[in-house]
């Protein structure tokens, strides 16, 4: 099975030759974004943390959307929600709600947390155990939240 870097790559070669101008200018801003990371780490990037640099750009690409929506730039906002959609084809499909719950249940209960002050250990111990998997930090957070607050 190829990584998530060989198939950006591959894939990027695809809407060259396919004169593919959306695709093709996601894909090499996708490809500068890694490389970049590239040169800081001084490695390869694996899978792990190539699906935290999607990620990030997915999460920038939405600031911008919500921007450019309150701005009233429908357009811009549709090619950035375009852009979402095709950076989030390379991520896993994302954790579904029940067992989400069950893995904060499963923590709150090891960790002994049982007040707001042990939010930052419950959600450091999640975080740690769903690293690779495609999970929202902000439905974390408020699962923990809404499970500690009395």
């Amino acid at each position: 099975m190829p990584t998530i870097r060989e198939r950006l790559l591959s894939e990027l070669t695809a809407a060259l030759k396919a004169k593919d101008t959306t695709r093709l200018e996601t894909l090499r801003m996708a490809k500068a974004a890694l490389q970049k990371q590239e040169i800081e780490v001084q490695h390869q990037l694996d899978d792990t943390e190539m699906m935290a640099l999607l990620s990030t750009l997915i999460k920038q690409r939405r600031e911008a959307a919500e921007s450019y929506t309150k701005g009233g730039r429908a357009d811009l906002a549709a090619k950035e929600q375009a852009e979402i959609e095709l950076l989030e084809s390379y991520l896993p499909p994302p954790m579904d709600a029940a067992a989400l719950e069950a893995v904060v249940t499963a923590v709150i209960a090891e960790t002994g947390a049982s007040s707001a002050k042990d939010i930052g250990l419950v959600m450091k111990t999640v975080l740690g155990k769903l690293a690779g998997q495609r999970v929202d930090g902000k439905a974390v957070n408020a699962l923990v939240r809404a499970k500690l607050s009395p």
